[in-house]
């Protein structure tokens, strides 16, 4: 289990519990990040620890492909093509899997990824070259958010949520976003297009 140690970085061991936030249900309140807010998790991840690449990138990933926890920590270096520039992405719940394109940020903090830790079958791995658990990502994120000072929780569902918030807001059709997610109904994707901030931007021309 991580927690943070007097020098400020993730170890392994824990002498007290120290247990990640459980996924809430939905309170009413901004249940995703925007992309400054995402940017400021990444900063604060990179800068703390011995596994700031690993932890940037977690962050990265699982908002620019909307990945879930467990889709991530399943990511093996097989379905990574960093040559051509090509994820595939198994979804769990049924989701549909598909391929993505990785854009110069992933390529470079992957390959970078890559050199800090060799000859691994998993993309993010534990100080014990295992792959991480879920409940490892969700202590990262959260703690990335209490160093980012982010005004709320962060929960790691949230990067997958302001992934569909950010492409209905560059009005992506609802299709695409859909196939790009995974969801096998696209009424899981409308919930995205329905509170897009551009939506109603022309319905006022004075």
């Amino acid at each position: 289990m991580l927690q943070t140690t007097a020098q400020g970085s993730f170890s392994a061991k824990s002498s007290k519990p120290n247990h990640p936030p459980v996924k809430q249900a939905y309170s009413g309140e901004r249940e995703y990040l925007r992309p400054h807010e995402v940017e400021e998790l990444m900063k604060a991840a990179r800068n703390e620890g011995r596994h700031g690449v690993r932890d940037a990138t977690i962050i990265l990933l699982m908002f620019r492909h909307g990945l879930r926890s467990a889709e991530l920590v399943a990511l093996k270096w097989s379905s990574v093509d960093l040559k051509d520039g090509y994820l595939a992405i198994h979804r769990i719940k049924h989701g549909h899997d598909s391929v993505h394109p990785l854009r110069s940020p992933e390529l470079r903090a992957l390959r970078q990824l890559m050199l800090s830790y060799p000859d691994t079958q998993y993309v993010f791995i534990s100080e014990r070259k295992a792959p991480l658990s879920t409940r490892s990502v969700r202590q990262i994120i959260s703690r990335a958010g209490q160093l980012a000072s982010l005004p709320f929780p962060v929960h790691s569902h949230q990067l997958r949520h302001a992934c569909g918030y950010y492409l209905a807001s560059q009005g992506h059709d609802t299709r695409a976003i859909q196939d790009y997610l995974g969801h096998r109904n696209i009424q899981h994707t409308v919930r995205y297009t329905r509170l897009s901030s551009d939506r109603f931007e022309n319905f006022w021309l004075d």
